[in-house]
């Protein structure tokens, strides 16, 4: 998440009231989760195993609950509850807005675009030239559409992210302040559900086409010219390369990768990420040629173990 404005350091650890260490000098730019952090902005660490990461990482200013040596040209704000005052930040930042009409003042919307009806339209999104946008659609705040998109019935654009920190006494929500990216010339199918990201950007890439029923989880980045069929979910910062098909009902896990011009065929599992230019398919899914031969040997044991048991007698 950008911020409208760049904000003194010693401001937000007044704001907070957490002890700055290191350079209390820099201003923040922004306020991101680790995975999506870039120089100036904001982060925090609360479990000291990811520590290090988060100290070697881009961010300029990092919230932790232990003092630790300060590396050079950042600023360490010391509180006892980092994600607290995090999802504090980001709420003060870019709080939830209400609607109270079906369409914001806010939203920039093309005239050349037909918005059908009982579409809902959030604050500031921007919708390109040429679209359409079919009857119920619910298009949340912080979402921009390029041009030439088509959107069918049903679907929702920019819901929050599912994440939440486990506690003892249950799940504490984290504020979704992300956004949602649609490039031109995207087709998303009928009763699609496409989360923004926590503080970043889920990205649909130019030319990409989406089947119906099709989840897209927070920070998910989907390349261009890609084919996702029916009731395919791809679970929170996966991304996908230029290029790939996935067919129907197949389940990524999160924090992939997925190969340019890779293939995922129906019903198949993705656990971790998987090479560019090659067809996969089962549980977990394989490369294809290597499942096939599997599943054959497999076709192939009664026999075996029926000759097995002649040859022990």
């Amino acid at each position: 998440m950008r911020l409208k404005t760049n904000i003194p350091v010693t401001e937000i650890a007044k704001i907070i009231q957490a002890k700055a260490i290191g350079h209390t000098d820099l201003m923040v730019n922004g306020i991101n989760e680790i995975h999506k952090v870039e120089t100036g902005n904001l982060t925090f660490v609360d479990v000291e195993k990811y520590f290090s990461k988060s100290l070697n990482s881009a961010a300029s200013v990092i919230i932790l609950n232990k003092e630790v040596p300060c590396p050079e040209g950042k600023c360490l704000l010391l509180h006892p509850e980092p994600f607290e005052a995090y999802n504090f930040l980001t709420k003060k930042y870019r709080p939830v807005k209400a609607w109270t009409e079906t369409i914001s003042g806010t939203a920039k919307i093309h005239p050349s675009t037909i918005i059908e009806p009982n579409v809902v339209i959030g604050h500031d999104v921007t919708i390109g030239e040429n679209c359409l946008i079919h009857p119920n659609v619910t298009i949340y705040n912080n979402v921009s559409i390029g041009n030439n998109v088509i959107i069918h019935s049903g679907s929702v654009i920019g819901g929050d992210a599912f994440y939440y920190k486990t506690k003892p006494e249950g799940f504490e929500k984290w504020h979704s302040c992300g956004e949602v990216i649609i490039e031109d010339d995207v087709e998303i199918g009928a009763c699609c559900t496409i989360d923004k990201g926590v503080s970043g950007k889920t990205r649909i890439g130019k030319g990409t086409k989406i089947d119906n029923q099709v989840h897209l989880g927070h920070g998910v980045e989907i390349g261009e010219r890609c084919v996702i069929a029916a009731q395919v979910g791809i679970a929170g910062k996966t991304i996908v390369e230029d290029g790939v098909t996935i067919y129907g009902q197949a389940g990524l896990s999160k924090s992939l990768r997925i190969g340019k011009s890779a293939t995922i065929l129906a019903q198949s599992g993705i656990s971790k990420s998987l090479e560019g230019g090659k067809t996969y398919f089962g549980y977990p899914a394989g490369e294809i040629r290597t499942v096939y031969r599997e599943l054959a040997a497999l076709r192939q044991l009664p026999d075996v173990l029926k000759k097995l048991k002649n040859i022990l007698k």
